[in-house]
């Protein structure tokens, strides 16, 4: 027992020797061991332990690409809301120089982001940044609007049109074209917003960091400002000094008080209708018997008539179909009419002109349709003594709306028979579209009158490929116009040359011209009365800097009666309206027709409200 007690401190002991002979010898451990003593003079040294260098960051390793990187974004903070300030909202304004101005704006975003405290100024340079880049989204959606409508983007009647927009791309490139263009413009949104954000916050870090210089440049350009607006000083195509963007955003506030107010103001211009009373035994007394045609030819405008570089060859052809109907028997009459719209939106024109309201914009629209204001064709349907149908090529999915313009039948490019190509946009050319009206109603033996409403939808932009006018005879089921498409022109190609979109719109007005003069020299009689126009002018591209909304009207009839009831209008002679024909806001046909061809002169109507855009001579 005593034995073992005791090894513990033994072994102590003999630990305590050994580290004292390892002190005396060093190498003794080592020689024990089996190892080389150390050579002479070298230290012994402990193992240094395996920890790795301290890392480095990206910016100690990289710092030239981080200065350039600072730098860039300091200059796109101070340009990218430099630019939003200066940046127009139409594209024939768009230049260097328009950039090369002072806003007062930006000055004053300066000298408050100074002045103000840290927390506040964080606050307002976001919210800067936010209302920039809803300001560009804004401006660039007007350059889209003024291109095609001639017309600024309106924020409270316009976003249905956006989302006719996405329909048409998905008509024109499919669901996936449509899913990725509606993607694309979404995110572009986003990083507009948050790009003029950071750019903005940035930019008052920027301006309280170098606070002396950023004061002084502020009073100086301040001063430079309004010095320049004092005296007017030039700039090159618009004064050096502007507050466009606040002029821009009053303009935009008005609208938005007019938008709101015009429901108001339509739903009391709906409310009066001078035939509202009338007996349907006395309407359209005149026409009883008669079939009748309006026919609305796409985008038919006056520049079509009277631009210097249309005027021969759309004139030779309005001529040669004057002449050829003469000869048939045949007698026509035109004038002008202005259009609500310009560019595109043709069911807010043929709204108007069957309406008799001045429908401008999608609300009104909406609010005519659901509404029991009688139009023209119901009115005819109303009168109990024709049969209303509808050839509307354009058509290619349900339209209630349909029967509200009082059309018994309606033919959209389903049900026409054509088994022919699209022609880009139109579905039907125009011609096969008043054959198959000939084949489904005009030409059939066992019927009484008819109304129709016909669109002929082959002018209708992008005007490429354009078909030809071919044998009557050989239409067929469309099938012959396979090799007429393929002959044709590729949109993308044509719209790359403004000289060359013009030249294909003037091909198209003729084409449509062509096959409505032709159906009826080929298929009219003593009781067929034609009335055909433009619903709108076509986009700012084609009329070349026109302000124009006139379009033409004619009216062609082999009874001299239906002519001369409309002796007193002081229309033009043929199928080609004078110059100084009278023009009339359109909304003013359908009483003034009514009134020619009715059994007792219609009331006066009421004066129209001081929103109405255009205005009307008389004659």
């Amino acid at each position: 027992m005593s034995q073992v007690a005791r090894e513990p401190t033994d072994t102590k002991a003999e630990g305590a020797r050994e580290t004292e002979r390892e002190r005396a010898d060093p190498d003794a451990a080592r020689k024990q061991a089996g190892q080389e003593p150390d050579v002479e003079g070298e230290q012994p040294s402990e193992a240094a332990p395996d920890v790795p260098p301290p890392s480095r960051g990206w910016r100690q390793r990289y710092p030239r690409t981080v200065r350039a990187a600072a730098l860039t974004a300091s200059v796109l903070a101070v340009a990218l809301p430099l630019c939003a300030l200066l940046l127009p909202n139409r594209l024939e304004r768009l230049s260097f120089w328009a950039f090369l101005r002072i806003p007062g704006e930006g000055v004053l975003l300066a000298g408050l982001l100074l002045v103000l405290p840290p927390r506040p100024r964080r606050f307002a340079a976001a919210g800067t940044g936010v209302l920039l880049g809803l300001v560009t989204v804004l401006k660039c959606l007007d350059m889209g609007f003024y291109q095609v409508l001639a017309r600024p983007f309106d924020l409270v009647l316009d976003w249905i049109l956006l989302d006719d927009a996405a329909e048409f791309v998905r008509e024109s490139f499919g669901r996936t074209g449509q899913v990725l263009a509606v993607g694309g413009a979404s995110a572009l949104l986003l990083v507009v917003i948050a790009l003029m954000t950071l750019s903005t916050m940035r930019l008052a870090r920027l301006l309280d960091r170098h606070r002396p210089v950023a004061a002084r440049t502020t009073v100086v350009l301040g001063t430079a400002w309004i010095v320049c607006v004092t005296f007017a000083v030039p700039g090159v195509g618009a004064p050096l000094a502007t507050r466009g963007t606040s002029e821009f955003l009053g303009n935009r506030v008005e609208m938005v008080r007019a938008g709101i107010a015009d429901a108001e103001v339509f739903e009391k211009e709906a409310a009066v209708d001078a035939f509202a009373a009338t007996p349907p035994d006395r309407l359209l007394t005149g026409l009883r018997g008669k079939d009748v045609l309006f026919t609305f030819v796409e985008s038919y405008g006056r520049t079509a008539v009277e631009d210097p570089d249309m005027a021969a060859s759309v004139g030779a052809v309005l001529a040669d179909g004057t002449a050829s109907l003469k000869a048939a028997g045949f007698e026509a009459r035109s004038g002008w009419l202005r259009s609500p719209v310009t560019g595109a939106g043709s069911w807010l024109a043929h709204s108007t002109f069957l309406s008799g309201l001045w429908i401008k914009n999608q609300q009104r629209y909406r609010s005519l349709t659901t509404s029991d204001r009688t139009t023209l064709t119901g009115y005819f349907r109303k009168a109990g003594a024709w049969r209303t149908v509808g050839i509307v090529p354009g058509v290619r999915r349900a339209w209630p709306e349909g029967r509200y313009f009082g059309l018994d039948h309606i033919y959209d490019s389903e049900r026409l028979g054509y088994q022919g190509p699209y022609f880009s946009w139109s579905p039907v050319p125009d011609q096969f579209s008043m054959e198959a009206f000939e084949r489904l109603e005009h030409g059939r033996a066992d019927r009484g009158p008819l109304m129709a409403e016909i669109i002929l939808a082959s002018s209708h932009n992008p005007w490429a490929p354009v078909p030809r006018v071919i044998d009557w005879e050989d239409l067929g089921d469309g099938s012959v116009f396979h090799g007429i498409a393929e002959e044709g022109k590729d949109p993308e190609e044509v719209w790359r040359d403004p000289d060359s979109v013009r030249t294909e719109y003037r091909r198209a007005i003729e084409y449509s011209l062509r096959s409505l003069t032709g159906w009826l020299e080929r298929y009219g009689d003593d009781d067929t009365v034609l009335v055909f126009l433009g619903d709108h002018q076509p986009v700012p591209t084609v009329t070349a800097g026109s302000t124009s909304r006139d379009v033409p009207v004619t009216i062609v009839a082999r009874d001299p009666e239906v002519l001369d009831r409309i002796a007193d209008w002081d229309w033009s002679p043929g199928l080609k309206p004078a110059r100084t024909a009278p023009v009339w806001d359109m909304d003013l046909f359908r009483d003034r027709f009514m009134t020619a061809y009715g059994d007792q002169p219609a009331r006066k109507p009421a004066t129209r409200s001081a929103n109405h855009s255009g205005s009307s001579s008389q004659g």
